[in-house]
């Protein structure tokens, strides 16, 4: 779990570290506001990705769906990330999940909800496919996913070479062309 107490105090230092005054008008409360929005924004890091597979296994069954050949397709899901080797925002960042149900579909707020708390990690854009195919393919027992995320990272755009780029990653298993997602 994240200890709030000790990321306050972290980043009262960053303050002083960084040369200001924690203690000034601007600052008093912002150890307390940083932290309770580290805690909102890491919340992932509470749950291994087993424990996610757990909490959100909630599939249906026997569906006409269910028996056939039908590829469901959830795109555009908005999430946000942090970069692990900077601790740099990774922004305007959307994943595209494609999958052939095998007996059961997972509703469809379930995968936004995976994306999202998949994402809510110290995280490397990669990471975060393989992550969400991972928990996908033990909720479905699918033997064909397609994950596919796309986003700029601050690590990029405000510092080194200063330039907005959007990288892609697929992440996939079985056979799922990634020209579903077009």
């Amino acid at each position: 779990m994240i200890d709030e107490e000790r990321l306050q105090n972290a980043i009262r230092e960053i303050i002083i570290a960084l040369g200001d005054d924690p203690e000034r008008d601007g600052l008093k409360d912002t150890p307390r506001r940083a932290a309770e929005m580290y805690i909102e924004q890491f919340e992932g890091m509470n749950y291994t990705n087993d424990e996610l597979v757990e909490l959100f296994d909630k599939t249906f069954e026997r569906d006409y769906v269910t028996d056939s050949k039908n590829m469901v397709i959830v795109k555009d899901i908005d999430i946000f990330s942090h970069c692990e080797h900077h601790l740099a925002l990774m922004y305007d960042m959307t994943v595209d999940i494609a999958y052939v149900p095998n007996g059961r579909v997972i509703g469809l707020s379930k995968i936004a909800r995976i994306a999202d708390m998949v994402a809510k990690r110290l995280q490397l854009q990669e990471k975060i496919g393989n992550d969400i195919l991972y928990i996908m393919q033990k909720i479905t027992k699918s033997d064909a996913i397609c994950v596919r995320i796309e986003g700029c990272h601050s690590c990029v755009t405000a510092r080194g070479i200063k330039k907005k780029s959007k990288t892609t990653t697929v992440s996939k298993i079985g056979d799922i062309d990634v020209e579903v997602f077009r």
